[in-house]
């Protein structure tokens, strides 16, 4: 694996870190997604199947391809991408994915001279202890104002109840991308069914638009939203069937606590959201109670 820094479209992408950022925003990436992005942008242009990506992220690993579903949606959330209208990672159907942003070597902007060439040593001497006595005296003055006027101190942010959850958009991975109303319902399904477990605080639902264009960990989205866990998932069609995709995640470590895939014959819509909410409720039910509440409530 490469050490460099890259350039992905507008973000710099540091291997050895796992970190990406952009225009001040920093953000670190699962090792398995890190992978997952080194193996596209190391075949920019090309289309990379399902098992490539199987063999690259996940080596000497057995899983399924809803890994890479997973994997794509998840790493699309953090660069901010959009599945319909790609400018980083495009869906080919039945073949794989595709890189399309440029890609190459990350080249730091040249920086700004610090002073004119034509100016003297002692000059600039003066220059630099004159602004340095400006500095100070500012200080000064602002540190009188903010004694004289100090607002209290910031509480610190309590933690999250344990038993707070947020359902995020599911999405729709399927090769017409025609079920986004299929995945809404089954977004909305979820939430209706983990509203009705006792003791269990749920997020109020969240439209895919706000998070368009933004990028967000489930850390982030977790303390923007003060819950503990995330639920995320995705939808794809193979002729008459469905399969969704669904994983509980813990907020403060994206730790993936539970995550199971259904299969079920596309005949009535709103019986397969239903029994699907259903059965994953039940298994978010069961992980949540399985851990201790650090909380301190009772």
């Amino acid at each position: 694996m490469t050490t460099k820094l890259l350039r992905v479209g507008d973000w710099c992408v540091d291997p050895s870190s796992g970190q990406i950022s952009k225009d001040g925003e920093t953000a670190r990436l699962e090792v398995r997604t890190l992978r997952l992005l080194l193996c596209l942008a190391g075949r920019a242009g090309g289309v990379v199947s399902i098992d490539d990506l199987l063999n690259q992220a996940w080596a000497g690993v057995i899983v399924s391809p809803d890994s890479v579903y997973q994997a794509v949606a998840s790493l699309r959330r953090q660069l901010g991408d959009d599945s319909k209208q790609p400018t980083y990672i495009e869906t080919v159907p039945r073949l794989g994915y595709r890189m399309v942003a440029t890609v190459g070597p990350w080249v730091d902007p040249p920086a700004a001279p610090t002073s004119d060439s034509r100016l003297g040593p002692r000059v600039i001497a003066a220059a630099g202890a004159a602004m340095c006595l400006m500095l100070a005296v500012g200080f000064v003055l602002v540190g009188r104002v903010a004694n004289g006027n100090r607002p209290p101190s910031p509480a610190v942010a309590a933690p999250q109840p344990e038993r707070s959850i947020a359902v995020l958009p599911f999405h729709d991975l399927t090769e017409e991308m025609n079920q986004e109303p299929f995945a809404d319902g089954m977004t909305v399904e979820l939430i209706d069914k983990l509203s009705k477990v006792p003791g269990l605080r749920v997020h109020a639902p969240m439209s895919a638009s706000s998070l368009k264009g933004k990028t967000f960990t489930i850390t982030d989205m977790a303390k923007m939203l003060k819950v503990a866990y995330v639920v995320d998932g995705s939808v794809r069609k193979s002729g008459t069937r469905l399969r969704v995709a669904a994983r509980l995640i813990r907020g403060d470590d994206e730790y993936v606590v539970w995550s199971d895939t259904y299969d079920r014959p596309l005949d009535d819509i709103l019986t397969v959201q239903d029994n699907i909410a259903g059965e994953v409720t039940k298994a978010l039910r069961a992980s949540i109670e399985a851990r201790p509440d650090h909380s301190g409530g009772h």
